[in-house]
């Protein structure tokens, strides 16, 4: 007798899907013009979270967004069918697939240390918007909107193997919390998110910091120099890394994190 398998208490693990977009440099502003008149819709039609442009750091003119999928795999792929049928969302990519050279979607999980530490944001919509107002920006105002703010992307790709990915996690989370309350860092600086790679580049892990601005984020970097213990986890993490690299993004006027 064959068995049956009950999916009635199955609850989908959320999953960050980060999609990139290589332009052509002289058909870069088109795209952000397009897209941005467009924002709507697409926000409607996806949970959008991030979408920024590189300052500097590695390749230029590359669209980075964001998106949060509360229901796992299952959300993201209705969501695509239902934008793959929009008439309006076909018209907009009509326009802007011209202006890209290259796609890819990356499909990320975030670190069991996002839902463990308060001071870290978490995509979940909502949450990073609450935590991030908490902080006050360079011009004394006080909310998530921010036209100095900068996006830091600091990605690791490490050695192969079963273990890498939890050891690294292990390493980092003993020295977050001093890096998080060193004295002299920026008031500005929030740690949005770290996530790990599910499909596509493997062990691929990800931290994204939310800065005031570039001098809140050299402030914020020299006081994590004398946060001991995260010296020591930086020291240990740096054995299981193949490559790091430190991108700079500014977020786009609608992106939902900025």
């Amino acid at each position: 007798m064959a068995s049956t398998v009950n999916n009635s208490s199955f609850t989908p693990t959320p999953i960050v899907e980060i999609r990139e977009y290589d332009l052509h440099p002289s058909q870069a502003q088109t795209y952000i013009q397009t897209t941005t008149d467009g924002s709507d819709l697409r926000k409607s039609l996806a949970p959008l979270r991030v979408f920024s442009m590189p300052e500097t750091g590695g390749l230029l003119n590359v669209a980075t967004h964001l998106y949060y999928f509360e229901g796992g795999f299952e959300e993201r792929n209705d969501r695509r069918k239902k934008m793959g049928k929009n008439a309006d969302w076909k018209a907009y990519l009509g326009k802007v697939r011209p202006c890209m050279i290259s796609q890819k979607s990356t499909i990320f999980v975030e670190a069991p240390l996002v839902k463990e530490m308060d001071q870290v944001c978490g995509l979940s919509p909502g949450n990073a918007e609450a935590m991030l107002d908490m902080y006050t920006h360079t011009d004394g105002t006080q909310g998530v909107t921010n036209p100095d703010c900068v996006i830091e992307f600091r990605r690791y790709q490490l050695k192969l193997g079963y273990d890498t990915v939890p050891n690294f996690l292990e390493l980092y989370g003993k020295g977050l919390p001093s890096k998080l309350n060193a004295t002299g860092t920026d008031p500005t600086t929030s740690l949005v998110t770290l996530l790990y790679s599910e499909v596509g580049q493997l062990n691929e892990v990800i931290e994204i910091w939310r800065h005031g601005s570039t001098s809140a984020m050299e402030r914020s970097r020299v006081a994590a120099r004398s946060a001991e213990e995260w010296r020591n986890s930086v020291m240990m993490i740096a054995n299981l890394s193949n490559v790091f690299t430190s991108t700079i993004h500014k977020p786009l006027s609608f992106s939902p994190l900025r």
